[in-house]
């Protein structure tokens, strides 16, 4: 199987689950904070490379949810000026593979084609497995830690 690097938020449930989705798979993971990376132009670009800004956004942001940022309405240069002022807004997980290849969230037939996930994914799965893990009623409810009280 492959070995990826994981950028995730600390804490964050949805990113749990990602995780246990390709640790079920047999791939191996080298977890780093999305939130605590040196971003800059130069490192974060290649990630994004090839996507639509609008999808460059976690639509769970706290600034995203209210309408605050509307992603859609960005060019690429504010779009990137943003994601590396707050990290925070940067759609996850990113994950990159030993080739260097790089993909954004977590589209489970995307993920599929960048490592496979086999046969532990049920038919059952969810399209996407982006988002908080809790039921919708509880997510609205309550946030995700707070990545600086998080483990």
């Amino acid at each position: 199987m492959t070995h990826l690097v994981f950028y995730e938020k600390p804490g964050c449930g949805g990113n749990a689950r990602q995780r246990a989705m390709l640790e079920a798979a047999g791939h191996t993971l080298e977890r780093r904070s999305l939130l605590d990376a040196a971003w800059s132009r130069e490192t974060l670009m290649p990630c994004l490379q090839g996507l639509p800004v609008a999808q460059w956004f976690n639509r769970a942001a706290p600034r995203v949810k209210s309408g605050e940022v509307v992603p859609e309405t960005l060019d690429a240069e504010a779009a990137l000026d943003l994601l590396l002022a707050e990290p925070l807004l940067i759609r996850r997980p990113l994950m990159q593979r030993p080739d260097g290849a790089w993909m954004v969230g977590f589209e489970v037939a995307a993920v599929e084609d960048f490592v496979g996930l086999g046969p532990s994914t049920s038919t059952s799965t969810s399209a996407s497995m982006e988002g908080c893990a809790a039921a919708p009623e509880v997510a609205a409810r309550r946030a995700c830690p707070s990545p600086h009280t998080a483990a």
